[in-house]
């Protein structure tokens, strides 16, 4: 007796790269990507970061640059962090005119205009010389209720200087409803909260740490989403939402592919992920060793995480992933 033969053939709409591309499913583009990147106060040259091959701390002049370049590219947005020369108990740098981010995000602003998303980053825990995301009590302990008020003056600050978005990202509770208030009154309504709303307490984190200088000992577990959690993670969408924010976002990406897709079936305003330091380094230390094909992992990576639902993903490799797929 002859074998059965199939009828139903899958594999032909695998057959070559032509089929495969009409019949792909998810589609990357240059606009879903924000590039993050560091800005060091004083910086005379661009700084490498070691444990982040390829990605440095910029001067002001550099990072202007990275994002004429990214423009060149059609990258969607920059996130911008800044790194201090000097830090105190409430991160005072955070909301000075002339503190490197926002002198730095006035720069790129009057470089790029409105054609490159430009975003700062809201957090304190650059500008803390305890590493904190906020200001603490006499006991140590984040204040929730005074770390909002650093936050509205620091979401005022960056619309002044220029950012179209502000990212709020310490997990204070309140955080969205504070900033949206504080930018409405004092005129800014078109500026764009983009909210970290679900930020874990994760292990990937440590090369970003040596990015901005981290003054942090210990974690941020007691504000910060615990890995474990993802209704709790809805929750926090959800308020957000509720709070006005115009962009919610996962972070971590890919450990958490599972909440970007929760967070689809409930957000009326568009997701993102952050494909952060760790999940960027682990690729790069791989590649480094011949272990894997980097441009193909990292395509792969940030494939995935559309393919989850984030139409907006933060990545590394933003520019260099414009250019591949412009190849």
């Amino acid at each position: 007796m002859g074998v059965e033969l199939p009828v139903t053939r899958p594999r032909r709409l695998r057959q070559n790269a032509a089929v495969r591309a009409m019949v792909a499913e998810t589609r990357l583009h240059p606009r879903d990507f924000v590039l993050p990147v560091f800005v060091k106060e004083g910086a005379t040259a661009p700084t490498p970061i070691s444990s982040m091959p390829g990605v440095v701390q910029h001067t002001l002049d550099s990072l202007v640059d990275e994002a004429r370049a990214c423009v060149a590219a059609g990258v969607g947005g920059f996130m911008i962090f800044g790194v201090p020369t000097t830090k105190d108990a409430v991160g005072s740098g955070g909301d000075d005119p002339d503190g490197i981010l926002n002198v730095a995000v006035t720069r790129v602003r009057e470089a790029v205009g409105d054609d490159l998303v430009v975003m700062a980053d809201l957090c304190l825990d650059e500008f803390t010389d305890h590493g904190h995301c906020g200001v603490l009590d006499e006991q140590g302990r984040v204040d929730n209720d005074a770390t909002l008020e650093r936050y509205a003056s620091m979401a005022v600050a960056q619309a002044r200087a220029g950012a179209h978005a502000v990212g709020p990202s310490g997990m204070m509770d309140g955080q969205v409803r504070v900033v949206r208030s504080a930018l409405d009154e004092a005129g800014f309504i078109d500026t764009i909260v983009f909210a970290y709303s679900a930020k874990y307490a994760s292990g990937f984190y440590g090369p970003f740490r040596e990015a901005v200088e981290s003054s942090l000992v210990g974690d941020r577990a007691t504000y910060q989403q615990d890995p474990a959690n993802v209704v709790d993670a809805l929750r926090e969408i959800q308020l957000d939402l509720d709070e006005g924010a115009d962009i919610v976002m996962v972070k971590p990406a890919l450990p958490n592919l599972d909440v970007v897709r929760a967070a689809t079936e409930i957000a009326t305003v568009p997701v993102a992920a952050y494909q952060i330091s760790g999940e960027y380094s682990m690729i790069e230390a791989a590649a480094e060793r011949g272990w894997i094909d980097r441009r193909r992992c990292a395509l792969e990576a940030l494939t995935s995480i559309k393919r989850a639902g984030a139409q907006i993903t933060l990545t590394y490799y933003a520019r260099e992933a414009a250019a591949w797929l412009g190849a």
